[in-house]
């Protein structure tokens, strides 16, 4: 491999010659082996967008030449594109509370940059990482602001997923309406519902956290670009400071507007805490569906998709492998919520320090849920119900004699329930037709009854 060397305050670094990346790329290379994965890719392609709303406010206010100004912004516009993927290459945990991605973004700039200019990676003085990718910008507020930037899109991308998987679930509302099953608590036999009622009960839950996720933009959209450091703005000229927030607007189309007191918004991490008690929301919400249609699929009250094989010793075992999945996807979701809880707990003074872990667990949850309601959305839809199956629980538990004490009275129920242990039957529906009559049965036990808003 060919090398070429580059320096800075600590001494000199040997780079790979094809690289864009730099010497403090380099060093956090070596210094941050943790394998976690590397940075998110959606995070670098919203930083490049912050670097080209300050390239353009730089250029507009005379800061950095056209020349200067266009190559940047090219530069940019690949990286939006995903053209230099590969050159983004560090751990997604680091120390310096993002600084190191800043400055692998500010070099892959600068030398894919001088690239364009036909001079020779490493000639800063034609292009400079700090003097010109970063000018007027520190980890600071750019990595918060293309954080949110990122985390805005990856919640819309979730909230029409889980549109979706809303959808399904009410799909499967009107084929079942008419399925009359047991709704258990406590792992107990309960009152008699409808099959279609306990997938619209899913529905709901699910429309909950679509609207839950769509919000999340409003408390994302304020951000801190133009703070720099600490939020006072110190190092960045006043007109650059306004100008930023318009150029960014313009360059991700997203509402975006300047905190109000940039010195909150930098020192504090709370918006991004209460973003991910949002996703923990509907990670508990389909971890709670699908352990119930597991239980539904035990019991054949309904039969789930085959995908695949179940067992390498029993033949013919097909286990529920896409809710369990999903079920992982969720608890690993919840696990990440309280990483962004410590994260932004343990910042001092005025920076978060784990911004890095904090930034990691968020999108990866974001990520984790899209996935996760698509499989479970296709899922779904795949799902039959054995109507018999429902129909035979139904008619064999004591509780349905619960619907009948609007009707005949609760001592009535209970002395037709005690002649019903007395002769040891297993029916209680045949023996109900017996004593109250098939048409009262019937009646009673009609879906629109079960689920209607109380009785008449």
């Amino acid at each position: 491999m060919e090398f070429r060397t580059e320096h800075d305050m600590l001494g000199e670094k040997n780079i790979p010659l094809k690289a864009y990346w730099g010497i403090h790329t380099q060093r956090a290379l070596e210094n941050f082996p943790l394998y976690s994965g590397v940075v998110s890719l959606p995070l670098m392609k919203a930083m490049a967008m912050v670097k080209k709303a300050c390239a353009l406010a730089n250029k507009d206010l005379g800061y950095l030449t056209p020349e200067k100004a266009s190559v940047v912004i090219s530069v940019c516009d690949e990286i939006m594109a995903g053209k230099l993927n590969d050159q983004f290459p560090l751990d997604a945990l680091q120390g310096g509370a993002g600084t190191s991605t800043n400055m692998n973004l500010n070099e892959v700039i600068a030398n894919r940059g001088l690239e364009i200019m036909g001079r020779a990676r490493g000639d800063y003085a034609a292009l400079h990482p700090l003097e010109d990718a970063n000018l007027h910008q520190s980890t600071n507020d750019v990595y918060p602001t293309a954080l949110k930037v990122a985390l805005i899109l990856g919640v819309r991308s979730l909230s029409e997923t889980t549109a979706l998987l809303q959808g399904a679930f009410q799909r499967k509302e009107k084929e079942f309406a008419g399925i009359i099953k047991l709704g258990r608590t406590e792992m107990q036999d309960a009152v008699p519902i409808t099959l279609g009622a306990e997938f619209s009960g899913m529905a709901e839950a699910v429309s909950r956290d679509r609207w839950r996720t769509f919000k999340c933009e409003e408390r994302l959209r304020v951000v801190n670009i133009g703070g720099t450091a600490v939020g006072t703005g110190l190092g960045a000229p006043r007109d650059y400071i306004f100008l930023v927030i318009e150029k960014l607007r313009e360059v991700t189309g997203l509402g975006v507007c300047r905190a109000e007191n940039m010195m909150g918004d930098t020192a504090h991490a709370d918006t991004f805490v209460e973003v991910s008690g949002i996703l923990k929301a509907h990670a508990v919400n389909i971890l709670k569906i699908s352990n119930d249609l597991r239980l539904m699929n035990m019991l054949g009250e309904i039969v789930l998709p085959s995908v695949q094989a179940g067992s390498s010793i029993m033949p013919g075992k097909v286990n529920p492998v896409i809710l369990e999945a999903v079920s992982q996807a969720g608890l690993k979701v919840i696990a990440q919520d309280g990483l962004v809880t410590q994260a932004a707990s343990r910042g001092t003074g005025q920076i978060i320090e784990f911004m890095p872990l904090l930034a990691d667990a968020l999108l990866g949850a974001v990520d984790l849920l899209v996935k996760a309601d698509g499989m479970l959305t296709a899922h779904i839809d795949g799902i039959k119900a054995d109507e018999d199956r429902c129909r035979h629980y139904v008619d064999r538990s004591r509780t349905l004699i619960t619907a009948f004490v609007p009707v005949v009275g609760y001592d009535r129920c209970q002395a037709l329930l005690k002649e019903f242990d007395d002769i040891k039957e297993d029916n209680l529906r045949a023996f109900l037709n017996r004593r109250l009559g098939v048409e009262i049965v019937n009646k009673t036990l009609a879906p629109h009854n079960l689920v209607g808003l109380g009785h008449r």
